[in-house]
This record gives C-alpha cells, structure tokens and sequence, in this order.
C-alpha cells in the first residue's frame, strides 16, 4: 500500500521543490521510503508502505529498457502466476515485488493488463518515448485516482491534497457538490468538491497525450442470475470467499483483522485465523460491540484488542478526519473507523476487513421488502398513486409511508444507503449562490438506466455497487486506514467473488422479514456460532443523536453554525431550527447537523482563509 502524486507539462521543466512538497503531502501513505522520478515533462512521487519483498520493489520503477515509469498504489494478488506467465514470454525479473510484475505486464500486452489482474490498485505509467502517461483504478474503486488540468498542467495523485503545495494549482471549492452532498452524505459527482479535479472512476483507465485526456472503461458489473440449489450455492460461496481470503493474506509483514459483531468481518476472521484482531466501540448502551468480537475470539482462540471512544476523543478527532478525509465526510462511521485504524496500527501494517458483502451479496435491510408490500405492488400502478396522493396530503400517520413508497418505482424512492436532505429541503437550507436545478434523481437516472430491465433489488445492487460503495464505504476505508499508514484488504470485493455473486438470483437473498445475504449466512454456518451467523447487520453505531441532546454539544454546534463563514453556504436560521427541534428532543435531525457540521469543519480545514 502506497501513494503517488505527480504532474506533467509539456512547456515548462517540472518544479523539484513542488513535487518534494507534494510527495510530502501523503507521507502517512507510505512512511518507510520516498521517491521521486523526474525528466524535462514529467514529474512523480511516490511514497511506499513497504509490504511484500521489504528490501526491493522501489518506486518509481523504471523497466530494464528505460522506456516505462510505474508509480503504483495496492496489492496485485495473483502476481505470483503471472510472473510465470512474462516468464515464460522472456521477461526476466530482478525483485519479487508486484510492482515489477506489473510494469512487465503493461510492457507485454499494454493497457489489456488490467483485465488480468486481481487486486486492488491504481497506477500510472509514463512512457518516454511517446511521452503519454496511462493510469488506471481497480473494478470496485478501493484505491483512489485523482487528476485535473489547469493550464498545461496535468496533475494526478492518491490524495486531492497531494496537489494543493503545487504552485499551479488553483484551489477553488466546486459549488455544484454541495447540495448533492447534503442528500447522499457524500461527494457524488465526478468532479470533487476541489473544482477542476476529477476522480477517475472504478474500472477506468485513463490517457494523457499532447494535452488532452482521454478516458475509457474496462470493467463494467453484470449480474448474471443462474438457478442453482441453496446448499450448493453455499458451498460455493465459503469455497470462494476461503480462497480470497488465503490470497489476501500474501504478505511478508504480519495481517491482522478488523472485528466487530457482524457476519461479515466474522466470518473473514474466522476464515483467516489472524494472531490479533481489532474492535472500538462507545461508552453508550446500544453503541458497543467489543463484548460480541471478544466472545467470537474466546470462541475461535483468537486475540482480540479493543477501546472504547470517548465523546471528547470523537469531537477532538473531526478536523483531523476531515483533513485526511480529503472531501467533506458525513457517515458517522468514519469517526470509529479513524480509531480502530490508530488501534491496529500500533501492532500491525495490514489488516483484512468485511467491506463489500452487503452490495455483492444483498445485505442492506433497504434492499429487503416484505410479502405486504410485494403483494399491494401488485395493485393497479394508477390505484396506487391514487392512494398515495391521498396519503402524502395527510398529517403522518401509521402506514403512511409505506402508502407512498408502493406507488413509486425504484428510481423514484432509493438513492442508495443514506438520504439526508431531499431535493426540496435541500433548496431551501441552501443559499441560491449553491442551489440547482438538478436533483438526486438526474445523478442516479444513468445508473438506474443501465439495468433497466433488472429487477428492484438488482437496480439497487447495482446503484450502490457505483455510488455508496466507492464513494462512501470504500472512500471513508482508505483515507481512515491510511491516515496511520496501515494497509486495509477487502477479500470480498475480489474479481472472483464476485463472479459467484453475481450469479445469485435475487429472490434467493433474501427470507423472513428482515434475513438479508441468506446464501452467505447459510455459507457461514459451519463457520460461525448461530449468533453470529443470524446477527442482523449494526456496522459502526455512534452516539451522536444522544450527544447531541447534551448541553456541552449542542452549544458546540450552535457556536459552528452561527460563524459569520457559514452564511455563504446556509439559512443560518433554519439550521438553528433543526438544531433546537433534535436538543429539545422534537424531532430527530442527528443526521442532517452531522451532514452540514461535516462540511463546515472540512471548509475550515481546507479554505482557512475564508473563515475569518
């Protein structure tokens, strides 16, 4: 696990001390070495986490004719057989890194090598001779890919802050991310909330030649459901999931895991057997569950090391986590993940992680609809917006909701795993300088139309595959992990994990009322106690909705939103609303403070100047 940052210009020899600045910029990416590649129009950095072949694999690597420059980020985890397959072509390799292997790769079949590998991982690769630099990102997005252009320059890196020490770099706030922000908790555009910077999506690669980018796809996700029994689809999946884990754990420093009291990570744990694992949790009842990993170890004859976050240790960390965060931050869940990172780290440099099974397996209870809702969906589409029409001009009542969600399709009601201000609200917190036209819907819309034929819980899968996942879940992953210098692996988001997955059709996922995955619990069984395997999914639950009904936080928060900065943004008013409405125990808008309050410490970090 590494970081890279660099630039290129054709009409102007790059600034040394700028890259050195830059490199210096992600130095909690890669703490053990530093290096740099520079020639009359490229410049690379690159910071390294030295995890395989310790003494070799430095970067930036050069290919033995001198034509090829890799600056490279992840853990290709089948290098071992490709290396024997460039072998037996006349390569002939001088380190046992999967850097090396990869810059062979590229040399004998070109930017087809990114359908061969399985791994995570974004790179670059400057090629003298034509003087074009090509980069790439993994299928799922786990490793992050950042570029823009301003000028003649082309900047390109792991970390949007890596480019801010270049002198040419203008930094400026994208107006048009704020109020997609507020709905999905998230920076959802393609364009990152630094105008002009670009994050190279998931299955991308990337050309810089005479000025001009082009990009283009080379992994797209399909599901493909084929009949199969429940006991041998089982089978099948711990088969699957057992074999990337082993992958997984190629390293020649010590692997430990992540713990908490879900399936996922269990059942990785389970499956690897590491010396230590690691758990946070908080001091409130119902926000705790470093007593279920320690059982889980008891039970398996594992380590487990643990701490318990304070409410002063959570508020301390925000500007910190926002400044690592890169992009405003708003799922509560970084927070925790910020501590058990700085928790493993003190032991360990990799740690495995249960990242990616609910979007591949069906795991979300949003994805779940019960038998009454399936059978009214059977109604006469026009009897039921009749209903529903009728129902959204009422006072809230019992049903109400699910009155109105029934009339609607899929691509009218999901937006994915958090909706925190719809459109409206959004328009009307927001001052007009930030509002839009647009609305969640136009950002979903390419998305739902890709798999319109699908059924409702594909279009789901589907939509939180290319939205929440890399731009929430496996985002908040890398930059939390990284901030302590600590590699995170996800063997459920692996090439062949997911061609079993996708073949699971979707009324096999799910049973009862609100049993989601059902083939992967039921893959877990000879694995896992029955507790674990039936535990319903929690992920990080904070306390904030109960903070912020505390004195000492709530004037915290009225102090941030009353900062004279904030009226650029926001009807200070109304978010003074929301606030009184959740403190005096009214209403609860935990949520949309943290969502604002997320952006607002992010701006004081990154635009210092503006705050006054």
């Amino acid at each position: 696990m590494c970081g890279f940052t660099g630039f290129l210009s054709y009409s102007s020899p790059p600034n040394e001390g700028a890259l050195a600045a830059m490199g210096d910029a992600i130095r909690h990416r890669g703490p053990d070495e530093q290096g740099h590649y520079v020639d009359t129009c490229c410049a690379i950095a690159h910071r390294r986490l030295s995890i395989i072949d310790l003494a070799n694999g430095h970067q930036p690597m050069t290919s033995p004719d001198g034509r090829y420059v890799l600056a490279y980020n992840g853990e290709i985890y089948n290098f071992l057989p490709l290396r024997e397959e460039l072998e037996a072509a006349g390569h002939q390799f001088t380190t046992h890194s999967d850097t090396e292997v990869l810059l062979h790769g590229y040399m004998e079949w070109g930017e087809g090598v990114t359908a061969r590998l399985r791994g995570m991982f974004a790179f670059v690769i400057w090629d003298r001779e034509k003087k074009e630099l090509f980069g790439a990102r993994d299928p799922f997005g786990i490793k992050p890919f950042y570029y823009a252009v301003m000028g003649d320059l082309f900047f390109f890196g792991s970390e949007v802050k890596s480019f801010l020490p270049h002198p040419g770099f203008r930094k400026e706030l994208n107006a048009e991310a704020l109020k997609f922000y507020l709905t999905f908790q998230y920076s959802a555009l393609n364009e990152s909330f630094f105008k002009g910077v670009y994050r190279l999506l998931p299955g991308h690669h990337l050309r810089w030649s005479n000025g001009r980018v082009t990009l283009g796809s080379y992994h797209t996700f399909q599901f493909q459901p084929k009949p199969m029994p429940l006991e041998q689809r089982a089978e099948q999946i711990r088969q699957v999931i057992s074999q990337s884990v082993q992958a997984h754990q190629i390293s020649d420093v010590e692997v430990g895991a992540f713990l908490s009291g879900g399936i996922d990570s269990s059942v990785i744990t389970a499956l690897s057997k590491p010396d230590k694992t690691y758990s946070v949790g908080f001091e409130h009842k119902g926000f705790d569950e470093t007593g279920e990993a320690k059982a889980l170890c008891q039970e398996l004859g594992l380590k487990n090391k643990s701490k318990t976050i304070t409410a002063e240790e959570f508020f301390q960390a925000l500007p910190t986590i926002q400044y690592f965060a890169d992009e405003p931050n708003a799922n509560l869940s970084t927070v925790p993940l910020y501590f058990l990172s700085q928790l493993a780290a003190q032991d360990v440099k990799v740690v495995l992680s249960g990242e990616g099974s609910d979007e591949l397996f069906g795991g979300y209870i949003t994805y779940h609809t019960t038998k009454p809702f399936r059978a009214y969906r059977k109604l006469p589409l026009s009897a039921r917006k009749a209903v529903a029409k009728w129902a959204a001009k009422r006072r809230a009542f019992k049903g109400q909701g699910f009155l109105i969600k029934a009339a609607q399709s899929v691509d009218e009601y999901f937006v994915g795993q958090a909706f925190i201000f719809d459109n409206d609200e959004a328009q009307r917190v927001l001052t007009p300088a930030y509002r839009s036209d647009l609305t969640w819907h136009d950002v979903t819309a390419p998305y739902f139309d890709a798999v319109a034929d699908a059924d409702d819980l594909t279009k789901m899968q589907y939509l939180d595959l290319h939205m929440w996942q890399p731009l929430d879940i496996l985002r908040k992953a890398d930059r939390m992990t990284m901030a302590h210098s600590l590699e995170l692996r996800v063997p459920y988001l692996d090439r062949e994990v997911w061609e079993v997955a996708r073949a699971i059709p979707s009324d096999q996922k799910m049973r009862g009322k609100s049993t989601t995955k059902y083939p992967l619990r039921v893959a877990a069984v000879p694995l896992l106690p029955d507790d674990w395997v039936n535990r319903p999914k929690v992920g990080f639950p904070v306390p904030f909705i109960n903070w912020m009904r505390e004195e000492k936080y709530y004037t915290w928060a009225k102090d941030l939103i009353n900062q004279d900065y904030v009226a650029e943004f926001f009807d200070q008013s109304y978010l003074l609303d929301l606030l009184e409405r959740h403190y005096t125990g009214k209403e609860r808008t935990h949520r949309k403070l943290y969502t604002v309050l997320s952006f607002l410490i992010w701006y004081q970090v990154y635009f210092p100047e503006r705050c006054g």
